[in-house]
């Protein structure tokens, strides 16, 4: 639409800046910048707010990344308007710096090597760089760097990317290199994805440390517990499967406990034992030989008839220890020994 100031009606404002058109159809409620629908926000206030909630939402780190990808991405769409309708590489260069102060994304100043495929653009209040102002924030704004990035990789025809070389706030100006690069927005996605991958599972493992640790201090708590029965005997019920870490603990609480307890019969409950290797062997004849240390005589009871024949197949010894079916019979032996009986009520 191009319409001369005679053929507006009422309702319809058109100016020209720069050679850039500005038109207003208040009847329809349309706003175009070079024949484009466009729309008006204030940078400080309604835009900050938009930005600053899609940093809230997804995190700081993945904000950038979506800023940088969507500058890119319309950097793109500017490269391809001038490419079809300028054609020239340099005259589409030296159209680009008004056409952005036109539209109020600030004064900018672009040095082009094209044989060299680099850019150095230089922008004075930019709106990104007057949004992170407005927020207190001392972070580069991704943006405008991720735009010029997409712009040039369009005009060059060959992929480009940035560095900010000079990034003054308080000067409101904004300087950024493009060069040819392998990086792109997809590289970095890719790389998010990666370390909150990587992130995730830091967090998993250290979950699941703790709460290892949690349940490993736990079973060191009730693992083995030394139970008196009576002033001369006491009982010690082992359970699960003990490997060479809490065969370790399980000794020295059973040792460190047993001389308090003036016992003269440990009973070393086999119950809740299921299985027996070697571990498991060496742990019970350390237990048996120290009980004999401290003057106590050993019982074991509770051996199933699978542990029996694993116990003969692979000929353990157990020490010197006296063996029964169950705990029962080993406290009554252990009384009998010390001349007393359990009397039965009548």
């Amino acid at each position: 639409m191009d319409l001369t100031p005679k053929e507006l009606n009422n309702s319809q404002k058109k100016i020209d800046i720069n050679g850039s058109s500005f038109f207003w159809d208040l009847e329809n409620g349309t706003f175009q910048f070079e024949s484009g629908d466009v729309m008006l926000f204030w940078i400080d206030s309604a835009f900050k707010v938009f930005l600053s909630t899609i940093e809230e939402i997804t995190g700081e780190g993945t904000a950038d990344l979506v800023f940088e990808t969507a500058g890119y991405r319309t950097g793109l769409v500017v490269s391809d308007f001038y490419k079809n309708s300028v054609g020239d590489l340099a005259k589409s260069i030296d159209a680009l710096p008004n056409i952005y102060i036109t539209a109020g994304w600030g004064k900018t100043y672009i040095e082009a090597d094209i044989e060299k495929k680099e850019a150095i653009i230089t922008i004075t209040n930019s709106w990104e760089t007057k949004v992170k102002v407005s927020q207190n924030s001392e972070r580069i704004g991704r943006f405008l760097p991720g735009h010029w990035a997409g712009v040039f990789t369009g005009l060059y025809d060959t992929n480009m990317w940035y560095n900010v070389i000079d990034d003054e706030c308080d000067e409101k100006r904004l300087k950024i290199k493009v060069f040819e690069s392998d990086i792109t927005p997809s590289t970095n996605i890719r790389d998010l994805i990666k370390r909150e991958e990587q992130n995730e599972i830091m967090k998993l493992e250290a979950m699941v440390e703790n709460r290892t640790r949690e349940l490993t201090d736990l079973i060191k708590e009730i693992s083995s517990p030394v139970i008196p029965v009576t002033d001369n005997i006491v009982v010690i019920p082992l359970i699960g499967k003990y490997n060479e870490l809490r065969s370790k603990d399980m000794l020295e609480h059973t040792l460190t406990a047993l001389p308090a307890h003036h016992a003269q019969f440990v009973i070393l409950d086999l119950t809740g034992i299921k299985s027996i290797d070697t571990t498991m062997i060496d742990m019970l004849n350390k237990l048996v030989s120290s009980a004999r240390l401290f003057g106590m005589e050993t019982l074991l009871v509770g051996i199933s008839p699978e542990m029996s024949m694993e116990i003969t197949k692979n000929q353990y010894c157990l020490g010197e220890s006296t063996y029964f079916r169950n705990l029962k019979h080993a406290i009554y032996f252990a009384f009998a020994k010390e001349g007393m009986h359990i009397q039965e009520p009548k």
